[in-house]
C-alpha cells in the first residue's frame, strides 16, 4: 500500500507517543520522514528551511496555535495536512482548503489524505 512516490515529510506534532505512530505509518506507505518538530519555534524553523515535499501539521502544539507555520507552508508552496483530534474547528477560512486529517486515524484515511494534499499545491 505505497503512494506513487514517495515524499519527504515534516512531522509537527507536540505528542511523542502520536508522532511516532505516524511515522511508522509514513514509512510503511514508502515515505521518509525527514524531520519532526513538537513545538512552535522548532516548526517554524524547520517550515521555513527544510527540503519537504509535505508536512503533517498538528493544529495545538502544547496550547499554541500552528498557524504561523500554515502561513510558511502555503507562502512556500508546500503541500499540508491538519491532523487534528478537533477537526475543521478552529481553522480559518482561508486554509479551508488543506485536508483535515482527525485523530485517531487509519492507515487508509492517511494515505487517502495525503493524495488530497498532493493535489492542492504543485
Amino acid at each position: 500500500m505505497t503512494d506513487p512516490a514517495p515524499l519527504r515529510v515534516l512531522i509537527v506534532e507536540d505528542e511523542g507517543p502520536v508522532a511516532l505512530l505516524i511515522e511508522d505509518m509514513l514509512f510503511d506507505l514508502g515515505h521518509e520522514v525527514t524531520a519532526s518538530a513538537a513545538n512552535l519555534d522548532s516548526a517554524c524553523k524547520l517550515a521555513g528551511t527544510a527540503d519537504i515535499d509535505l508536512v503533517l501539521l498538528d493544529l495545538n502544539l502544547d496550547g499554541a496555535s500552528a498557524m504561523p507555520v500554515a502561513h510558511i507552508l502555503r507562502e512556500r508552496g508546500i503541500p499540508f495536512v491538519f491532523s487534528t483530534g478537533y477537526g475543521a474547528t478552529g481553522i480559518p477560512k482561508e486554509f479551508a482548503c488543506y485536508p483535515v486529517l482527525a485523530k485517531p486515524f487509519a492507515l487508509s484515511d492517511l494515505q487517502a489524505t495525503i493524495l488530497r494534499a498532493r493535489s492542492i499545491v504543485r
